[in-house]
């Protein structure tokens, strides 16, 4: 049986100086969520569930509580959760009023006999299984509404500047079995148009899983990452033969090369071995050292650098 190993993020961007160690502290406790579950010997899904839902419910992060306000100063969230012992897989996208999109996502993906639900009919199933629905208030912190207004009153150059900044949530497992899965949370970019759907919830694209290869999960403009499928470069990466940290290294290169786009990744390949890149500003990580046993966490102004 394999050593679990377990890594996570809270998005990539250009992240406030006096909000670093909300991040570096809100990824640490979703890492210890998850670590649990696998020491226990539980599952890898279970895992990156139980760490992601932690961030959904922090609201220094882009998902669930704190999410970012769209254009009409709504709320929508997009979700995925994969299994890769049978690339089983669960989306939500551009649903409102859910606070752990990706319990909802897992549900999809178990009960449903469908991959993917959205907006209202992704509302309705929730409220058919028994999940608990929110309101938009109970979502919505004073720091999203301090930004909304201020996009509503100035020029259009500075709404996108308002609008930078990714704190897209995310975790990849492998459990003692040798199973490995990916997940991950947004509210999405902030002041989007209603009804927009990022690479988050998208197959390959905000996240990817398969026992074959290795997990992924990933952060930054969506627009872009879609296009190159970033979470699934970086696994076909590893299956060529390049470990965690070499492929999340090529994923975020490709993405540079092909449609200069800003992201970040976190990786786990077959060995349990994990790694991440980022060409943003900043990006939040956590994950447990191989040597030391300690978990490690990262924010810092360039690349990231993990010792194999």
């Amino acid at each position: 049986m394999l050593i679990p190993s377990l890594i996570v993020h809270g998005g990539a961007g250009d992240m406030p100086i006096a909000e670093h160690a909300d991040y570096l502290a809100g990824c640490r406790v979703a890492f210890e969520a998850g670590w649990r579950l696998l020491e226990r010997g539980e599952s890898a899904l279970n895992a990156v569930e139980a760490a992601v839902r932690s961030m959904e419910d922090n609201p220094i992060f882009d998902a669930g509580v704190g999410s970012v306000l769209n254009s009409e100063g709504e709320i929508e969230l997009d979700a995925m959760i994969m299994d890769g012992a049978q690339l089983d897989l669960g989306a939500v996208a551009a649903v409102r009023g859910i606070a752990n999109p990706i319990t909802l996502a897992r549900r999809i993906m178990e009960d449903s006999g469908h991959n993917m639900l959205v907006g209202s009919g992704a509302r309705q199933y929730a409220a058919r299984i028994g999940m608990r629905l929110c309101s938009q208030a109970e979502l919505t912190v004073p720091r999203e509404v301090a930004r909304f207004r201020e996009y509503q009153k100035t020029t259009v150059k500075k709404q996108q500047q308002l609008a930078d900044g990714h704190d897209t949530v995310g975790a990849v497992a492998i459990d003692r079995f040798g199973n490995i899965a990916a997940a991950t949370s947004t509210g999405g970019m902030a002041f989007k148009l209603p009804g927009r759907v990022g690479d988050s919830p998208l197959v390959g694209s905000g996240a990817y899983a398969d026992n074959l290869t290795g997990g992924a999960s990933a952060t930054g403009h969506g627009e872009f990452i879609m296009r190159v499928l970033l979470s699934k470069t970086a696994t076909d990466a590893v299956g060529s033969g390049m470990t965690a940290q070499e492929a999340a290294e090529h994923a975020i290169a490709v993405l540079k090369r092909r449609v200069n786009g800003k992201a970040g990744i976190i990786v786990v390949d077959q060995q349990g071995r994990v790694g991440f890149a980022h060409n943003t500003p900043h990006m939040a990580v956590a994950w447990r050292s191989p040597i030391s046993g300690e978990v490690q966490v990262y924010l810092q102004p360039d690349a990231a650098q993990i010792q194999e």
